[in-house]
């Protein structure tokens, strides 16, 4: 009768998803997206409140990834033991602690020293939000992942756009960091009893496994995928200044047309996906972005950077989502440790990719450094048998 009793608790435990659980997906995403893009217009604070130079200010910044490297290759295995709900929630409650420290550090130490916590928190959300994603997407039996990583993108968007607007209005940074964390806390009250309790069916499993097979293939290309990411990051203003003439004031247009064509193809993906299939999106999707980049160097006026940069926004937008869904129907790892693991192979792109197309770009030129990333990227495009077979 009591193995009876615990069967029962197990099985109402792992509930199956619902729409209340997609729903709670879609804001942990937002949530993720907006909690670590306020950062970004606190930067220059930061730098001016400090005294900092830019190359101080660069390995400062190193911190947040470095932050968030240390947790993605356990949080998997933390959800598991503890669920997604309780590290979701603690995790989203430690960057609220953070954000306002973030605004007033009054030294670089101390600054170091959040900007850990602040990566750690980031890092342990980003991870445990895509396994609940692949979890309840699999319950759905219906294409769901690029939403979900739309609402991140709006997330970043909002976030982004509204402590700029409040900075601009003459708000002090700390204030407007307590506005988001106040939005955060009111959205984790509100659906956060709607997250999922549990992680996985496996509760004792590792801590860590080294990804193996499919899934280190599926992290190789996240690798690709973030790298590209990361070079319109940190070198796409530099190409438009440095090659194409354009303004210091206008340089940031190339990044802003990749992140809104980028949101728009992953609000759009789930229908897409459902029509056509994962391995055409991968398939258009490489080809797309390293077009993109094809037509900004080769065409050498700055309306068709902006072109490219776009396409490589919408051409990469859905490649990802599509390569999480696949980390949900794999068997050569349980689900959370793969995500783990792809999640830390994915993001360690947009941490060494930058600088390795400023070593390529420094030994070559910037545009052939672009044009590596486009090899790359179809790369990608040609993986898409592997990837839809596995």
């Amino acid at each position: 009768m009591d193995k009876m009793n615990e069967s029962f608790l197990a099985q109402r435990a792992l509930a199956v998803p619902g729409r209340m659980q997609q729903i709670s997906t879609r804001i942990a995403f937002f949530i993720a997206g907006f909690g670590i893009a306020a950062w970004a217009p606190l930067i220059p604070y930061a730098k001016d409140r400090l005294g900092l130079d830019e190359g101080v200010l660069g390995l400062l910044l190193l911190c947040l990834g470095a932050g968030s490297i240390i947790t993605m290759p356990i949080a998997g295995a933390l959800a598991a033991r503890f669920g997604c709900r309780l590290m979701i929630g603690a995790a989203t409650l430690l960057i609220c602690a953070s954000l306002p420290f973030l605004a007033i550090a009054a030294s670089v130490p101390a600054l170091v020293i959040v900007l850990l916590i602040f990566g750690a928190a980031i890092g342990a959300v980003d991870v445990v939000v895509n396994i609940q994603a692949v979890i309840v997407e699999k319950a759905s039996g219906k294409a769901m992942m690029s939403g979900f990583h739309g609402l991140w993108s709006v997330g970043g968007f909002v976030g982004a756009g509204g402590v700029s607007g409040l900075l601009w209005m003459g708000v002090s940074p700390l204030v407007a960091v307590v506005c988001v964390v106040v939005v955060i806390i009111g959205l984790l009250l509100t659906f956060g009893k709607y997250l999922l309790p549990y992680g996985t069916e496996d509760k004792d499993g590792p801590l860590f496994v080294l990804p193996k097979g499919i899934v280190l293939f599926i992290g190789f290309l996240c690798f690709i995928v973030f790298l590209a990411e990361g070079s319109m990051l940190d070198w796409s203003a530099i190409f438009l200044t440095s090659l194409r003439g354009v303004d210091f004031s206008q340089a940031g247009l190339g990044y802003s047309l990749f992140s809104v064509t980028m949101m728009i193809g992953r609000l759009s993906g789930d229908r897409i996906v459902q029509k056509f299939g994962g391995k055409k999106i991968l398939i258009f999707g490489g080809i797309c972005a390293a077009s993109g980049i094809a037509i900004a160097v080769f065409i050498p006026t700055w309306i068709a950077s902006l072109i490219g940069f776009g396409l490589v926004g919408l051409g990469s937008s859905n490649i990802v989502p599509v390569l999480y869904s696949v980390l949900g129907r794999q068997k050569a790892m349980p689900a959370n440790l793969a995500v783990s693991a792809v999640t830390t192979l994915g993001y360690s792109g947009i941490l060494v990719g930058p600088a390795l197309i400023g070593a390529i770009a420094h030994t070559t030129s910037l545009s052939f450094a672009f044009l590596v990333v486009a090899a790359m990227l179809l790369v990608v495009a040609a993986s898409s048998r592997v990837v839809a077979e596995s």
